[in-house]
């Protein structure tokens, strides 16, 4: 894309949509605290806000790679820039609508581990935030700040996974479970929408 050519409007994202992709990537990692919140012995607040900020900063870092990535390639697949992000978008939804159905298969000796450090929480952090590098990859065929994209799905990320450790114990991993499906929902609506607008101008 050109820097210095008007941007296309078309392909622009409402602060909505960039809110409703900053939930439903948080959703993922919401699961996986719920999960970790009940198998903590009694989480204090600090506790979950610590995993909270983990997860917040790795899930704001992992779409800007992606998005880097994503504009190195930009210049050369401009005329099917909607395509891409609707295969993304649709692909990681659907992607996380079947993980949220499956049953979970944690370790059994999960549960006698009374604390998650740091190293933990951070490889699953970041496993959950692969699917943000795949959205900055999409994104970067958008006109969007990837800068406020990253924080948002950082800050949203930051208050579910700091919620999902506390209500851990209390809601059990189903509630979890439910939350990636209702994640993976809204990314393929938000796929959609993108080429439902740019097909519908183009037409």
């Amino acid at each position: 894309m050109c820097r210095l050519c008007p941007p296309d409007p078309v392909l622009q994202m409402s602060p909505l949509s960039i809110l409703l992709i900053g939930f439903a990537m948080s959703t993922d990692a919401f699961a996986a605290a719920v999960g970790k919140g009940a198998a903590m012995r009694k989480p204090r607040f600090t506790d979950a806000l610590r995993a909270g900020l983990i997860f917040g900063v790795i899930e704001a870092i992992t779409p800007i790679i992606g998005w880097l990535l994503g504009r190195a390639a930009s210049q050369y697949v401009e005329a099917f820039d909607h395509w891409i992000a609707f295969v993304l978008l649709g692909a990681l939804g659907l992607h996380m609508i079947i993980a949220g159905l499956e049953p979970d298969e944690e370790d059994a000796d999960e549960a006698e581990k009374p604390r998650h450090g740091f190293w933990a929480l951070a490889a699953t952090g970041f496993a959950t935030s692969i699917d943000a590098m795949a959205i900055g990859v999409g994104l970067a065929f958008l006109d969007v700040h990837i800068g406020v994209v990253a924080l948002v799905i950082g800050l949203c990320t930051l208050v579910m996974v700091t919620l999902g450790i506390m209500l851990g114990r209390v809601l059990g991993k189903l509630v979890g479970k439910r939350a990636e499906i209702v994640g993976g929902v809204i990314l393929m609506i938000i796929g959609c929408t993108i080429l439902y607008e740019h097909l519908s101008a183009a037409g």
